[in-house]
């Protein structure tokens, strides 16, 4: 079955592109968006409407795979691609992209994702968000053509097992982390709230205002469990501020405050996704692996998560063989190409480190759909629900696919033969 054609048009993501370096300078909020100008270049305004590209790549028997490009929340930081316009990029997917597909045949995806990922034009890559929402499109043409399940077609290429049961959902709560996390504990989300301490201004100055937090969402959870037992994974995205408040090398002081923060949430676990940003790879893994072997030595039992500057498949790679962390979050947009989501989830497990597919609140429903199967088949430790930050759209979408696969795969449909 060969690509007869590629169509795109301009969409919406569930969320905004946000300047990350001027929220780190203390710019104020109004409302929903930021006072003052902007840092990063691209950016017209602090905060300022997410843009995808919908793509629709076409079979010569007229079924179309769809994908949809999108880029992570805060574009141009941590050492990733610039800025994400729709209409700056529409010209390079119909032009050379679709040249370069057309006639292809459907039969694997994972040939095709590699050659879009190697592909160039004028010398240089394309830029992450197109690889993205391109090879998800290649994925669920090929899934057509051959009359399988994403999932599926991508465990007989990476020769896995689809996952038999649901994975841990992870919920993320942006600022209204009090009213959203109440929303997450209703519906039993797994792992929760994200939190959003994305200035020391949230934070603390000590590290009280998150401390603050933590008490007040253990007792939340035990007052109001949906059902007995429920014990979540908590899960906070710190953006860096506890190296900010102690230092990003200062690990014996950083480990003395997370040691409060466990106990602030005990028993339940608890997870710390970027503790400090220490501006560079080099840098950022190095003090990844100082506080991981201080806590480890110290049997501090808080899982620190890696993210900034851990964007590419290699970079994953090396934060693994560094054990740069005890999770690592493999941010799907930054990834480009699917295929490298796929093998950055199976190196994690290979080397014993959490596979948490993650992402970002500022893509699109259609991407967030076809990362369900991508975790599925590399059975990650957990995905993060996507997208947005009103907790119940991102968590319907990820969990009811999840659910979508397994009654299919259960009744012997889109499974292969073998496994039938």
């Amino acid at each position: 079955m060969r690509i007869s054609d590629v169509i795109c048009a301009g969409g919406l993501t569930g969320f905004y592109f946000d300047d990350q370096r001027a929220i780190k300078a203390g710019a104020a909020q109004d409302g929903a968006l930021y006072v003052g100008q902007p840092q990063t270049p691209g950016f017209s305004r602090i905060r300022q409407a997410g843009e995808a590209i919908v793509v629709m790549v076409v079979l010569e028997d007229g079924q179309v795979g769809f994908g949809d490009c999108a880029a992570v929340q805060y574009s141009g930081a941590g050492g990733r691609d610039p800025l994400f316009l729709a209409d700056a990029f529409i010209p390079l997917i119909q032009g050379p992209v679709a040249e370069y597909l057309i006639g292809q045949q459907a039969d694997s995806f994972r040939r095709l994702a590699k050659d879009l990922d190697a592909l160039t034009v004028e010398g240089k890559r394309l830029h992450t968000a197109i690889r993205y929402g391109v090879s998800q499109a290649l994925l669920d043409a090929v899934a057509k053509a051959r009359k399988l399940n994403k999932c599926d077609v991508l465990a007989m290429e990476y020769n896995t097992q689809v996952s038999q049961k649901a994975l841990p959902i992870f919920s993320q709560s942006g600022d209204d982390r009090y009213l959203n996390a109440d929303k997450m504990i209703m519906k039993g989300a797994s792992v929760l709230p994200h939190g959003l301490f994305n200035s020391v201004e949230k934070t603390g100055k000590e590290g009280e205002g998150l401390l603050k937090y933590l008490r007040w969402l253990r007792e939340r959870v035990e007052g109001q469990a949906p059902y007995a037992g429920y014990q979540p994974v908590i899960h906070i995205d710190c953006y860096g501020t506890i190296g900010q408040i102690f230092g990003p090398s200062s690990y014996s002081a950083m480990a003395d405050y997370l040691k409060t923060l466990e106990a602030a949430v005990a028993p339940l676990k608890l997870r710390i996704e970027g503790p400090m940003d220490s501006d560079s790879r080099e840098a950022q893994m190095q003090d990844m692996r100082g506080l991981r072997e201080e806590l480890d030595r110290r049997n501090i039992q808080v899982e620190l998560v890696a993210d900034e500057w851990c964007n590419t498949l290699e970079d994953v790679i090396y934060f693994c063989d560094n054990k740069a962390g005890h999770m690592i979050q493999v941010k799907t947009p930054d990834l480009g190409s699917l295929h490298n989501t796929m093998e950055a989830l199976l190196y994690c497990e290979q080397s014993g480190i959490g596979a948490y597919m993650g992402g970002t609140c500022n893509e699109t429903d259609r991407s967030a759909q076809v990362c369900v199967h991508c975790a599925m088949a590399a059975n990650a430790d957990q995905i993060l629900a996507k997208p947005g930050m009103g907790v119940d759209e991102g968590l319907m979408i990820c969990f009811n696919e999840m659910q979508r696969i397994l009654a299919l795969r259960k009744a012997g449909i889109g499974v292969c033969r073998a496994e039938a």
